[in-house]
């Protein structure tokens, strides 16, 4: 488009130029507000309940708004705070315990106090942004209570006669529970998440619902996120990974009755070709409803989906010589009249291998029975109308990297040598490492997913690639032992030994040159997940002298027991950074009726001398753009 189109097309969008000067002085004011608070968390891995707590209390910042709100008054500030993290339930506890007449005192306590944080927490947002966040059901009644001072002695009546009768009408416990919404929503005005929502955890489904409904979010994309893009992008192989990890941790039920996928036919072939064995036992973290007869069930799918993987990923490495994966087709080292398997020079036996549908002569090629398995199973995941409700919105959200007021957020690694050189991956005549290599990966991703159709074509089985791959900048490891583990007794087997970077990482030069390649000022912060921090061993999350900061500190209970917390998350607001650290979600109920609050310690990673400002952001930087666009029309408003 021309400049000169440009403009008028811009000046269309203003009834007169008294219209553009407004605009002008109200981009200039927003600009001086100190930023909105970002709120960075890592790994959910399925873990609901533990991840919507911590959104409801925003890593501890519902309770610290409450302090500075009420500071020097008497104010039970820990049971407000279990009132604004879960309104409902506690408000129906209240009801269940006091008399009529003390439930409508508490109604009408609750509403001033209530208002007052609304007010507090929304300081630093405009009026016209307030206004929009209110729901339709009680603007008029908020915004009336927001306008009009408490303290105001002429406006008392008219304030206490809004609220008598909101509760005369039975709307109290519904306008409490929208107050409280509302804090939650002023309090953290972005959300990152710095990837793998999917896999161990029962319920990545009803994360991605919140995360859908969320007023403001961006995704990175973790290696867990990208087995489920692929098999959306019409990769079987990606697809009997999931289900084979589903398996392992009795989640299938996700898939069955969440996403409404029948597994029934893969049942039916697992049954019909393995019985359970003990390294195929799931790992149920303290489950109890699954009965012997559903545990043994999953054990001979997770035996199952390991085969096929097993076949499907001989067959990649076939195809795709130029990812370097040879060394991982597993199937095609065995000896399968000893049972043993040769690799790097070393022979090992083989512990529980039970393979009925193998032919040792075509170790990978799929009978007929599995071809129309797969291609059953992959078709009803592709139509899957949940399913693709929650991955179109991980596209659309999500990405490789994200650049966002000088930090760069990435779920796993920059793959680098060991001298601190950026790795590279070789496709073609072309050798793509740092940035390039993101970029090159997020490419092929998102053409592989607008074209679920075709299968087996680069693209999608790249996505594999970002699974298992030595160049994966979301794996970063030179293999991954899935076999080893499950058919070789000797442990030094099962090591995956890591990238060049998470040794590297320590260091401030290194991150320094990697937030260069990423044009970004040396003094920003490069913020990972992927990597557990075993807290409990004394490994620390902040890195190379707080400019790599590593937030996945174990959501997911399988972790917990090494990490010794269940999770890191990270503050940025207009004073600097924090790092919260979590311990274990223990249930709603603890949360409402003991005030339980799980935040363990807040640590103060950075304290900028000035408040930063709205005009230090990116989206300060897109409203510098439109402010001196729209001063220049206003300067030459005549000439369009």
């Amino acid at each position: 488009m021309s400049e000169e189109n440009y403009y008028r097309l811009l000046k269309k969008s203003y009834r007169n130029k008294e219209a553009v000067v407004t605009e002008i002085v109200n981009l200039e004011a927003i600009l001086h507000l100190p930023k909105g608070t970002e709120h960075f968390v890592s790994d959910i891995h399925g873990e609901y309940d533990a991840f919507d707590y911590v959104l409801r209390n925003g890593s501890g910042s519902v309770k610290e708004k409450l302090s500075d709100c009420f500071a020097d008054e008497e104010v039970d500030i820990a049971d407000l705070a279990t009132l604004i993290y879960y309104p409902q339930e506690k408000t129906k506890l209240e009801e269940s315990k006091l008399t009529l007449v003390e439930l409508k005192k508490w109604y009408a306590d609750k509403i001033k106090q209530l208002i007052r944080v609304v007010n507090y927490s929304s300081r630093k947002y405009t009026r016209s942004k307030v206004r929009k966040a209110l729901p339709e059901r009680f603007r008029y009644i908020i915004e009336e209570l927001l306008t009009e001072s408490q303290d105001d002695i002429d406006k008392q009546a008219y304030i206490q006669a809004i609220i008598d009768k909101v509760i005369q009408l039975n709307q109290a416990a519904a306008l409490i529970c929208t107050l409280c919404e509302l804090i939650q929503r002023f309090v953290v005005d972005h959300l990152h998440v710095v990837g793998d929502i999917y896999d161990r955890g029962p319920s990545p489904d009803l994360i991605m619902e919140r995360l859908i409904n969320y007023h403001s979010v961006d995704i990175q994309w973790g290696n867990h996120d990208m087995v489920w893009l692929a098999a959306k992008s019409g990769s079987p192989l990606a697809l009997v990974n999931l289900l084979r990890i589903c398996a392992r941790y009795g989640n299938l039920n996700l898939i069955e009755d969440n996403y409404g996928v029948s597994l029934r036919p893969l049942i039916e072939y697992s049954r019909k070709y393995y019985q359970p064995i003990n390294n195929f036992a799931p790992h149920l973290d303290g489950q109890t409803d699954i009965s012997a007869g559903e545990n043994d069930c999953l054990n001979c799918i997770q035996q199952a989906t390991a085969i096929l993987q097993f076949k499907l990923e001989s067959q990649l490495i076939k195809r795709r010589p130029e990812l370097l994966l040879q060394k991982r087709a597993m199937l095609e080292f065995i000896d399968y009249d000893k049972k043993t398997i040769a690799l790097a020079g070393k022979k090992y036996p083989l512990v529980d291998f039970n393979a009925p549908t193998l032919d040792p002569k075509h170790p990978c090629q799929l009978t007929k029975e599995e071809q129309e398995l797969l291609q059953k199973i992959l078709h009803s995941f592709q139509n899957s109308e949940r399913i693709s409700r929650h991955l179109d919105f991980l596209m659309e959200k999500g990405s490789m990297y994200l650049c966002y007021n000088n930090n760069l957020l990435l779920h796993g690694c920059i793959p680098l040598h060991q001298n601190g050189d950026f790795k590279s991956l070789r496709i073609g005549d072309k050798h793509y490492a740092g940035k390039e290599l993101l970029d090159f990966y997020e490419e092929q991703v998102r053409y592989s997913y607008s074209h679920p159709e075709i299968k087996d074509d680069f693209a999608t089985d790249l996505m594999w690639y970002l699974w298992v791959g030595e160049c994966s900048s979301l794996f970063g490891k030179k293999a991954m032992t899935t076999f080893e583990r499950y058919y070789i007794a000797d442990k030094r087997t099962h090591i995956e030994d890591k990238n060049a970077y998470y040794r590297l990482r320590d260091k401030k030069s290194i991150c320094q040159e990697i937030l260069r390649d990423f044009q970004l000022p040396v003094n920003g912060h490069i913020i990972n997940g992927h990597t557990p921090i075993k807290a409990k061993k004394g490994e620390s999350p902040i890195k190379a002298q707080g400019q790599m900061l590593v937030i996945d500190g174990g959501f997911s209970k399988s972790y917990q027991k090494e990490t010794g917390i269940a999770g890191y998350t990270l503050l940025s607001n207009s004073y600097g950074l924090q790092l919260v650290a979590h311990q274990p979600f223990t249930s709603i109920k603890n949360s409402i009726e003991k005030n339980i609050d799980v935040l363990s310690t807040k640590r103060l990673i950075e304290k900028v001398d000035q408040r930063t400002t709205v005009s230090q952001t990116n989206i300060g930087k897109q409203l510098i753009r439109e402010r001196n666009a729209l001063q220049y029309l206003n300067e030459n408003y005549n000439n369009y």
